[in-house]
């Protein structure tokens, strides 16, 4: 099984859920698809989804939450179904 990694478009910081008081937009183990979101970029207080793009089966986060994160930084890991 192939795996891909999910980069960062964006400067800022990365967040797992909506809300502190959220449960996280996914988690390691799930199964995603092409829309699903695994996270946001906030930058100078502007959400921006950052979604899965593909459809498998979500290995790991590379960044945790809250975490600052650079353009081109690999977010999370993703195993593609073949």
């Amino acid at each position: 099984m192939a795996s891909i990694e999910i980069i960062s478009p964006l400067p800022g910081i990365f967040y797992r859920r909506p809300s502190p008081e959220s449960d996280a937009f996914a988690n390691e183990g799930d199964q995603v698809d092409n829309n699903s979101v695994i996270g946001l970029i906030e930058v100078m207080k502007q959400f921006s989804d950052l979604t899965a793009d593909t459809k498998g089966k979500l290995i790991r986060f590379c960044v945790e939450d809250s975490e600052p994160v650079e353009p081109g930084q690999v977010i999370a890991l993703i195993d593609v179904e073949e």
